[in-house]
């Protein structure tokens, strides 16, 4: 049976080093006209977007956003070697057909929640999914799952290519009131160990940059700094936090 969502995730300059359409087969690379030939060669399905929609986060999951032909979107990152779910306190992979079926659900429990934006845990850790809460309407949804219904009209803000994932679930919050993730499934990516990508133009000092622009952007009580282990430290300069903490002024979990 056919799926009624589409699975896109946008790849840049790692035609060797992007492996998400090994565990999902209907995944399908967005990439650059200049790169096409190098995925075609490496035997990857691709989708191509124009040259100038590349080099920016935002810009192409706004021009995927605009071309997709179903208005069910799941945008994936590149590098995700499998999801699991939390089963009687143990994580157990799933199949590939099992990950259809619960995107398949996921969107229909989405739209009927009220909400046009869902993901799922960005933490495989055990202790950060407690059982009695296996879904939430408020929290962060992270940059390597996020899932649309594209009649929210929603479009990610391209001066925050390091921080999209924050400023598109607080634009959902603010225009929806909820977001949907699914607290007992996570993922497995390499995210900020692999090449290409946003490690192109990934810099302490562009973090820095993109983290004080979202809090001028939705305030101090809403984006704060955090002193916690996410803490990064590069070659002669102090600890600092790339990730900050989110508290949505709408209550709920």
């Amino acid at each position: 049976m056919e799926n009624n969502f589409v699975i896109f995730a946008p790849s840049y300059k790692r035609a060797k080093g992007c492996f998400t359409q090994k565990y999902l087969s209907q995944c399908t690379y967005v990439v650059a006209e200049s790169e096409a030939e190098e995925y075609l060669a490496e035997g990857h399905k691709i989708m191509v977007a124009p040259d100038s929609a590349q080099g920016n986060l935002c810009r192409i999951r706004n021009w995927i956003i605009d071309n997709s032909p179903n208005k069910n979107l799941l945008l994936l990152d590149d590098d995700i070697s499998c999801f699991a779910r939390y089963e009687r306190n143990i994580s157990r992979d799933m199949t590939e057909a099992e990950f259809y079926q619960f995107v398949e659900n996921a969107f229909i429990m989405a739209k009927e929640s009220g909400a046009r934006f869902w993901g799922v845990n960005c933490v495989d850790d055990k202790g950060s999914y407690r059982e009695a809460t296996p879904f939430s309407f408020n929290a962060y949804i992270g940059g390597p799952f996020q899932a649309h219904i594209l009649e929210h009209g929603i479009r990610y803000d391209e001066n925050l290519p390091l921080k999209e994932d924050f400023d598109m679930t607080l634009q959902q919050l603010n225009k929806y009131r909820k977001v949907l993730r699914f607290n007992f499934i996570h993922y497995f990516a390499k995210m900020h160990k692999n090449t290409g990508g946003c490690a192109t133009y990934r810099t302490l000092e562009r973090e820095k940059k993109n983290l004080e622009a979202l809090r001028k952007k939705w305030g101090s009580k809403i984006i704060r700094t955090d002193s916690g282990a996410s803490q990064v430290k590069r070659k002669n300069e102090n600890l600092y936090d790339i990730n900050p903490i989110m508290r949505s002024p709408i209550k709920g979990v």
